[in-house]
This record gives structure tokens, C-alpha cells and sequence, in this order.
């Protein structure tokens, strides 16, 4: 694959300003976002919580960018069908949050929805290996997963590569969320990735303007 046919960038709303949450999913959506990533936290698989499916509902009819909704909860399963009724297009759930994850998966797809798997840093890829014909995604987290704005975890760019000779020549998306900037996009997509999530880097500034200026830099990055 090529970076400059594949490479998505799908900001994080978690870094935007959420007193002004729906404007800035318009706002970012214009500067050139091709998704938009929502993180969902329960402060209890992971340590914050942010959001939940009347939020999504809320800001659904702001832009019509796919919905890439990063499901950081345990359990998932009962709140699989409120996600996709709020509006979300993809549903990735980590496999750290619960024992069943073919189930999951399979729940994700009969509600019409694309599934994705998440790995925290410290997962080993081999787990999903007898999933990957249910898979749409793989997430990796290039931090621990909890919070925005930490510092990226080099050792996940290898993974990146065996997950990518793991997929062969299945249509699955490869997506990296946390510490994504200028400075590693180019090296992720190298290794594989074509989904790049950004938070912090993307919501630097304020407006369009700005916002398009923080996508283009990733974008060309990973290009480079």
C-alpha cells in the first residue's frame, strides 16, 4: 500500500474544546479530517472518563466524516448496540476488556457496524490472530491508553510490522492512536499503519485555519 492513496487522519475530539464540542467536529471535518475518533473512557478499564452514546447522538448530524468510535470500557458488550445507534461507523473494542472477543466482533458486524480490535502497548499481537477474519481494524495504542498528550512508545512500530505481515492480503485497516505528530507518522505508515489518530497535535491552535495546517503537516509527514 501506499502511503499517499491510504493514509486517514482521524483527529481525536478528546484534545478539542468541549464547551464547543459539535462546532468543533464541523470545524475539523472542513480542515480535512477524513474521520473523526471518539475515545470513550468508564474511568475504570482505563483511568478517565469522557463520554457516552447521547454525546455521540449530539454531534452526530455535524458532519457526515466517519465515525471511528475507540471503545475503552469493560464490559463493551452491553453497550455495543446504544454505540451504534448513536451514530458511530466503526467499533473498535479492546481485547484486554473481555473474555469473549469473537463474540464481540461478531455483535459489531450484525449490528451493521465495521468491528476493530485495540491492543494496549503491552498486549502481544498474537492474540488476535484467530479473529483477524472478523476484523475490519486493528488499533494499536502507541500509549497507555487513559489519556491524551503522552509521549509516543517507539518499541510499537516493529509491532505495527508484524501485524501487518499477520493481515497478508486482507482488507483489514491498520490504526495508531496516541503520540501520532509530524515526527512519527512517517515511520508508522513505513511500517504499515494507514490510520493515523492525532489529539493533540491535530487541536494545536484555534479554528479551520489552524486545524488544517496541523493535518496537512501529519499528512505530509506520513507521505515523506
Amino acid at each position: 500500500m501506499t502511503a499517499a492513496r491510504n493514509t486517514l487522519i482521524a483527529p481525536s475530539i478528546l484534545a478539542s474544546d468541549f464547551s464547543r464540542l459539535g462546532e468543533e467536529v464541523e470545524t475539523v471535518a472542513k480542515a480535512g479530517a477524513d474521520w473523526i475518533h471518539l475515545d470513550v473512557m468508564d474511568g475504570h478499564f482505563v483511568p478517565n472518563i469522557t463520554f457516552g452514546p447521547p454525546v455521540i447522538k449530539a454531534i452526530r448530524d455535524r458532519t457526515d466524516k466517519v465515525f471511528d468510535c475507540h471503545l475503552m470500557i469493560t464490559p463493551a458488550d452491553p453497550y455495543l448496540a446504544a454505540f451504534a445507534e448513536a451514530g458511530c461507523d466503526i467499533i473498535t473494542v479492546h481485547a484486554e476488556a473481555g473474555p469473549h472477543l469473537h463474540r464481540s466482533l461478531q455483535t459489531i458486524r450484525n449490528l451493521g457496524k465495521k468491528a476493530g480490535v485495540s491492543l494496549n502497548p503491552s498486549t502481544p499481537e498474537s492474540v488476535i490472530e484467530y479473529v483477524l477474519d472478523e476484523l475490519d481494524m486493528v488499533l494499536l495504542m502507541t500509549v497507555n491508553p487513559g489519556f491524551g498528550g503522552q509521549a509516543f512508545i517507539p518499541s510499537v512500530v516493529e509491532k505495527v510490522r508484524r501485524i501487518k505481515a499477520m493481515i497478508g492480503e486482507r482488507p483489514i485497516d491498520i490504526e495508531i492512536d496516541g503520540g501520532v505528530s509530524p515526527d512519527t507518522a512517517g515511520e508508522l505508515v513505513a511500517a504499515g499503519a494507514n490510520v493515523l489518530v492525532a489529539g493533540s497535535a491535530v487541536f494545536k491552535g484555534e479554528g479551520e485555519e489552524a486545524y488544517a495546517k496541523n493535518i496537512a503537516a501529519i499528512r505530509t509527514a506520513a507521505q515523506g
